[in-house]
């Protein structure tokens, strides 16, 4: 029904810290189930140094990390996936392309890290939350059989998540 592995494009507006924490996430946690790949709508053309100490000292590869453009993902010649999750609201609400397999869509909406001001250890600390939110997302929709459900099936356990799997904190990374 779906690839295999399964493919996910964590999706947001500049894809320089919450989808790419996403990919990473996706691509470290899931044992080679999932293979996820990142984009913005309006890439930064860099990474934010923040998102990479985190990953960095939570012992994530961070060597394949780079802000990239959707357009990469919609050739229709391009690999198709079978998620897209978006990350940011803006990201959400923007006219996407005609993905190429038409995959299923998710918001799991993660206040921007990127946008704090503040000290060192409260920008750290906004790091570590998105983190924790994106980890515990994926933790939960890894323990559901996926790969074989219905579109419609899994299209209701990807939205639940987004409500049912938040963490808030961060004290548990």
């Amino acid at each position: 029904m779906y690839n295999t592995p399964f493919r996910v494009l964590v999706l947001c507006t500049g894809n320089s810290a919450r989808s790419i924490i996403g990919e990473v996430l996706f691509n470290a946690m899931s044992g080679g189930r999932v293979v996820a790949d990142s984009a913005g709508s309006q890439p930064a053309g860099r990474v934010n140094p923040a998102a990479l100490r985190l990953l960095a000292k939570l012992g994530h590869d961070t060597s394949a990390a780079r802000s990239k453009s959707w357009h990469e993902f919609t050739a229709e010649d391009a690999e198709p996936f079978d998620a897209i999750i978006t990350v940011c609201d803006s990201a959400a609400t923007e006219q996407c392309p005609i993905w190429p397999g038409h995959p299923l869509t998710a918001h799991w909406g993660i206040p921007d890290p990127a946008a704090v001001s503040g000290t060192q250890f409260e920008i750290e600390s906004a790091f570590q939350k998105a983190h924790a939110q994106l980890r515990r997302r994926i933790e939960c929709l890894l323990r559901v059989r996926f790969e074989s459900m219905p579109a419609n099936e899994l299209k209701a356990v990807l939205n639940d998540i987004a409500e049912s799997c938040t963490q808030s904190e961060a004290s548990h990374d």
